[in-house]
C-alpha cells in the first residue's frame, strides 16, 4: 500500500491541530456497498523502556478470519503522548507497516476513535484520508460523548452522543461483556462501520485482526526492546520493518 505523503510529522500542538482541522474537510461517511473480503487490523505498542513505538498490520479473509499477510515496523516515538493528538505519535510506524502490504485489504480497523473525536478526527480518520480505504475506528474506551442503556446481547447498539451529535456507537460483540466503542473514519458509516466490527468478531470482545495486530506487536516488543542496561538501547536503529 502507498499512503499519501499530505504533511509532515514532526509538527508542534498547534501545528498538529490546524492538520486536522484541514484534513477533515477531506472526511467522506458513506455506506459501504462494495464487498468486504479482506480487512486489516493495525495497532500499536510503546515501550516505557526504550521509549520507542511497534506497529503490527494483520490482514484477515472474511468470513473465516484467516490470516493472510502480517508486517511490522518498529520507530522511535517523535511525538509526545497528547490526548486528540494520537495519530502524530502512531501513524508513522504505522504507515510504515502498511507499506510492506501486498495483499490491499478492502476495509481498515484501527484500535482507536474515528469520528468520536474532539476534533471529529481521530486516528481512523487521519488513516482513512492517507490509505484510501473504508477505516473504522474500534476502541476499549470512551474518548468523547456519552451513551444510554446497551442491552446485554451479541449485537446490542446504543449511540453515542457528543455535543448532541452522533458520532459513534457502543457495542455489545459478546453478550455480557464489556462493549467496544465504534466509530466511523472515512469512507464509512455508522451502519457499516458497526457491521464490520461484528463481522470480524469471533470468541473475542476485540476484532479478530486487531487482536491478532495486539499479539503481533506484543511478540515484537518483547524480542526487539532492549533492557535499560542493554548496550543495544544505545545502538538500536530509529526504524525497523519486517
Amino acid at each position: 500500500m502507498r499512503p499519501l505523503s499530505l504533511h509532515p510529522w514532526r509538527v508542534s500542538y498547534h501545528e498538529a491541530t490546524a492538520i486536522q482541522e484541514s484534513l477533515r474537510a477531506r472526511l467522506r461517511l458513506v455506506p459501504v456497498t462494495r464487498p468486504i473480503r479482506l480487512v486489516a487490523g493495525a495497532d500499536v505498542a510503546y515501550s516505557r523502556v526504550s521509549h520507542r513505538m511497534y506497529a503490527a498490520v494483520v490482514v484477515v479473509a472474511l468470513p473465516g478470519l484467516e490470516v493472510v499477510e502480517t508486517k511490522r515496523a518498529a520507530a522511535r516515538a517523535r511525538f509526545p503522548y497528547i490526548p486528540g493528538l494520537f495519530s502524530f505519535r502512531e501513524l508513522p510506524p504505522l504507515l510504515a507497516a502498511f507499506r510492506q502490504i501486498r495483499t490491499a485489504p478492502d476495509a481498515l480497523l484501527f484500535d482507536g476513535q474515528g469520528l468520536a473525536h474532539p476534533r471529529r478526527f481521530g486516528l481512523a480518520c487521519h488513516a482513512g484520508i492517507l490509505l484510501g480505504r473504508p477505516t473504522v475506528g474500534c476502541a476499549k474506551s470512551i474518548l468523547v460523548g456519552e451513551h444510554g442503556r446497551l442491552g446485554r446481547a451479541r449485537g446490542s447498539v446504543a449511540d453515542l452522543i457528543s455535543s448532541g451529535e452522533v458520532v459513534g456507537a457502543a457495542l455489545r460483540t459478546r453478550a455480557g461483556v464489556k462493549p467496544v466503542y465504534v466509530s466511523p473514519g472515512h469512507l464509512v458509516d455508522l451502519p457499516s462501520a458497526l457491521a464490520l466490527v461484528l463481522d470480524t468478531t469471533s470468541r473475542f470482545r476485540i476484532p479478530e485482526p486487531l487482536r491478532l495486530a495486539h499479539r503481533a506487536t506484543a511478540a515484537t516488543m518483547r524480542r526487539l526492546d532492549p533492557r535499560v542496561d542493554s548496550p543495544r538501547s544505545r545502538d538500536y536503529p530509529d526504524f525497523v520493518t519486517e
